[in-house]
C-alpha cells in the first residue's frame, strides 16, 4: 500500500526528473533507486551514512565515490564500522578516494554504534518505516520548485535518530534519505520512474 498526499491522475510517462541531467551514472540510479522502498535495515543505514557525505556535496560526487565509501567502510557493516577507532578514523579522513571529512567520517562510526543499539531493540527498519505505518508516501508535484528540501515529518524523524545516538542528521539530510529510501516518492508527475517506485514500494507484513 502507498499513502498519496495529494489526490490526482498522472500523466502518460514523459521526461524524467531533470535533477539526474544525462550522465549514465546518475540516469540509472533515477530509474532505479531513487524512490524506491528500502526496507532492509543495513541497505537503509549505508543510505544515510552517504546522505550525511553529500551534505553540502553533490549527489554525483557521492554516487561516482560509493564503491570506495564501501570499501572504506568495511562494507557499510555497522558491526564492524562500530569497532572503528581514532586510527581508522584518521585512516579515512587521509583516504582520498572517499570525501576526507573527518566530523563525518566520525559521525559514521558513532552511527554504527546507534544503529545497533536500535537494531537489536526494534529493527532500524521498524524504528524508520514504522512512523509512517510502513507505508511509502507519494507525493505529487509537477515542477523541481515544488519539492521541498525538508519537512515537518523529515524533522521529526531527524529528532529521533538524533536522539538515539546518531550523528549530521539534520532535517535536510534526513529528507534527502527518504527520498532516497523511497519513504518518499518524489518523483515529478510524469517520470517513468515515479509509476516504477510505486509498484515496487510494497512492504514486508511487519512483525
Amino acid at each position: 500500500m502507498v499513502s498519496f498526499d495529494q489526490p490526482c491522475e498522472d500523466k502518460a510517462p514523459g521526461r524524467r526528473c531533470s535533477w539526474c541531467g544525462e550522465d549514465p551514472l546518475m540516469v540509472a540510479y533515477h530509474d532505479r533507486e531513487w524512490g524506491f522502498a528500502q526496507f532492509d535495515s543495513r541497505a537503509l543505514w549505508e543510505t544515510l551514512c552517504l546522505e550525511t557525505f553529500q551534505a553540502g556535496l553533490s549527489w554525483a560526487v557521492i554516487l561516482r565515490k560509493r564503491p570506495a565509501f564501501r570499501a572504506a567502510f568495511a562494507g557499510f557493516d555497522p558491526a564492524r564500522v562500530a569497532r572503528f577507532g581514532p586510527d581508522d578514523a584518521a585512516r579515512l579522513a587521509a583516504d582520498s578516494r572517499i570525501v576526507r571529512h573527518r566530523g563525518k567520517i566520525e559521525a559514521v562510526i558513532a552511527s554504527a554504534r546507534a544503529w545497533i543499539e536500535i537494531e537489536s531493540r526494534e529493527g532500524f527498519a521498524a524504528f524508520v518505516w514504522a512512523r509512517q505505518d510502513w507505508t511509502p508516501r507519494v507525493n505529487a508535484w509537477r515542477a523541481p520548485e515544488e519539492i521541498p528540501a525538508f519537512t515537518a515529518q523529515g524533522a521529526d524523524l531527524a529528532k529521533a535518530l538524533r536522539a538515539r545516538g546518531m550523528r549530521w542528521c539534520g532535517p535536510t539530510t534526513v529528507y534527502a534519505f527518504m527520498q532516497a529510501a523511497g519513504l518518499v516518492n518524489d518523483h515529478l508527475l510524469g517520470c517513468p520512474a515515479r509509476a516504477a517506485a510505486i509498484a515496487a514500494g510494497q512492504p514486508p507484513s511487519p512483525k
